[in-house]
């Protein structure tokens, strides 16, 4: 491709509206220019990218033995009630009407079609297992659309799903698909890592989120140092301590914390460190009734992570309390609350509850019913801990050297509701927790039989009887990569390609082509060579000063530079830089050819 034929369109202002860098990338790059809120029209030079990566993905889905098929964008609500997902989606789900007031969306994903698919034409187990799959426009009426195509609207998706007769079959292609989309990224040239995740509002019973490893990535995953063990930061399990809880050292006090409302601004007050205190955390679970109260012990230097949370039995509903239900309940603001002085229901008499007796708290002679339960649930770490400091649920006031068993009840429930940190020893026994970040551009679910029972999808078994076929969903955010891919790759001067993803893998450039027939003629040369040897080459004959040429190719990101010049075809050398390279090299155009892999000759 000649550029002088091709329609380039670089500006040097970084969009005002671009908040990431490969948003403003794509737009100073010309890849991308934006049509409304979260809806892009991709230009030649940006479709380039995003077929590339569309082929890689398309051929490795072949190869997994997955067939595609392509379904339609717009789905009738009969589907989508028959699985209570036209209300349950929420806003995202974009409802529009026909001329006949008949009701429609424009789909943000296929469960339902493909599940409708596979009941009509899927009647015998010897059909399966069976894998479809597109690559298609979804739509999601994002509430604020944002960071250019890493979360727009509509988007480019491959999605897929499989069919089986039994959850061992639906596993193997789990692994098949998870196989797949590690050859993709590889082959895409990304670092990534595959984490377990939380099945979400999709569901089923085993998921694994694909994440491009960037600094700016709105995920945090947690990875080990010592093994390939990776897991989004919300299902990452925070191992219990190796050593037993200590023996109580000394008594139970009560000091005096007058501004201290932080476990950091109490600590710093009686000079300990912060993993001698405890943050209790209120909840509330909402009964037809009343709220059932519920504090969650963690550490001071962690956090309470609430995906966890809601998998204790009887929170899978559960708030944040409001700080008027804290201090009703507890008498104090949330900076002072503990576990102490609280009622829990292990101390809450059978006949109290039967005859809805108030029972006096002795310690702050407040009255309490005893008909609002109040559960005390602590993390793994904190329920090993002795000595520690908590709020006393008196505003300005902590008990320090608190101790399960002596001055509280054994917690009733002790489960994992943290959030790992850096430093935490890997689930896996192998090295310790680091935190990262990453950006999802895959993700693989194990969905069950959760569609094709609510759907009725069925095929009859090798005793003739019917049976609900069991489904995965496996997708890739097309478009996402492309935007993931810059966000690892670039520098102040643009993007920085992996080659597979370049629109182009070498620029030959022309240093003054109207004052020089020969280095026209030189140039001209060398990319029908490389056009020739299968190279997937861009001359730039636009006529452009050195300057200004250079830095269009440097930012839409070409991975190899060739410059003929007057002064470089006297000297018998080619002026060649690879886009990551720091300074250009003065080579002979067999000694080019070596740097781009194939024979060159004068």
């Amino acid at each position: 491709m000649r550029l002088s034929q091709f329609h380039l369109s670089t500006v040097k202002e970084v969009p005002a509206d671009a908040e990431i860098v490969s948003h403003q990338l794509m737009l100073r790059a010309g890849l991308i220019k934006k049509l409304a809120a979260g809806i892009y029209t991709w230009t030649p030079l940006g479709l380039k990218v995003l077929r590339k990566v569309e082929t890689v993905v398309r051929e490795e889905m072949n190869r997994a033995g997955a067939l595609e098929v392509l379904m339609p964008s717009i789905q009738p609500r009969e589907l989508w009630e028959e699985t209570e997902r036209w209300q349950k989606f929420g806003g995202q789900l974009l409802k529009i009407k026909d001329r006949k007031q008949q009701e429609f969306c424009y789909g943000p994903t296929h469960e339902e079609v493909i599940t409708d698919f596979a009941r009509q034409e899927l009647r015998s187990y010897k059909q399966l297992p069976i894998n479809f799959y597109q690559i298609q426009t979804k739509f999601r009426d994002e509430i604020r659309p944002r960071f250019g195509v890493m979360r727009a609207r509509e988007f480019l998706m491959k999605d897929a799903y499989s069919f089986h007769l039994s959850k061992d079959c639906m596993a193997r292609e789990y692994q098949n698909m998870y196989q797949a989309y590690t050859r993709i990224f590889t082959r895409l040239g990304l670092k990534f890592r595959a984490v377990f995740a939380d099945t979400g509002a999709i569901g089923g019973s085993a998921s694994h989120e694909f994440h491009v490893l960037a600094d700016s990535g709105e995920d945090a995953i947690a990875f080990a140092t010592g093994s390939d063990y990776a897991a989004n930061v919300e299902l990452a399990e925070a191992v219990a301590p190796a050593t037993p809880r200590p023996a109580a050292a000394e008594a139970m006090a009560k000091v005096a914390t007058p501004k201290e409302k932080t476990c950091e601004d109490v600590a710093k007050l009686l000079g300990i460190n912060i993993d001698k205190t405890v943050k209790t955390v209120a909840y509330c679970v909402d009964t037809e009734k009343d709220a059932q109260f519920v504090l969650v012990l963690v550490r001071g230097d962690h956090n309470v992570n609430e995906v966890k949370l809601t998998k204790v039995a009887g929170l899978a509903e559960c708030r944040l309390a409001t700080e008027k239900e804290i201090r009703a309940m507890l008498g104090a603001s949330p900076g002072s609350l503990g576990p102490v002085t609280a009622i829990t229901t292990k101390e809450i008499q059978a006949e109290d509850i039967a005859e809805n007796r108030l029972w006096t708290d002795p310690t702050t002679s407040r009255l309490k019913d005893v008909t609002r339960r109040l559960r005390v649930i602590a993390d793994r770490t904190v329920a090993a801990m002795g000595d520690f400091v908590v709020g006393a649920n008196e505003d300005g006031f902590h008990l320090t050297h608190v101790n399960f068993g002596r001055d509280l009840a054994e917690p009733e429930v002790v489960a994992d509701v943290r959030s790992v940190v850096t430093g935490d020893p890997s689930p896996d026994g192998h090295g310790e927790i680091r935190i990262g970040r990453g950006i999802e551009v895959g993700h693989v679910f194990q969905l069950g039989q959760k569609y094709a029972e609510a759907m009725k999808a069925t095929v009859s078994d090798e005793q003739g009887k019917n049976q609900v076929m069991f489904m995965g969903c496996y997708g890739i955010g097309v478009s996402r990569i492309v935007a993931a891919a810059i966000e690892q790759n670039f520098d102040a001067n643009g993007i920085i390609w992996p080659e597979p993803m370049a629109p182009y893998k070498v620029a030959v450039c022309m240093i003054n082509p109207k004052g020089d027939a020969k280095v026209t003629e030189a140039a001209v040369a060398l990319y029908e060579q490389l056009q020739a040897a299968g190279v997937e080459a861009v001359l730039d004959d636009r006529g452009l000063r050195p300057g200004a040429m250079f830095a269009d190719i440097e930012l839409i990101g070409v991975p190899h530079r060739v410059v003929v010049s007057e002064r470089g075809l006297t000297a018998g050398t080619y002026e060649y830089r690879a886009r990551r390279a720091t300074e250009a090299e003065a080579l002979s155009l067999s000694q080019v050819g070596e740097r781009l892999g194939v024979l060159l000759t004068d």
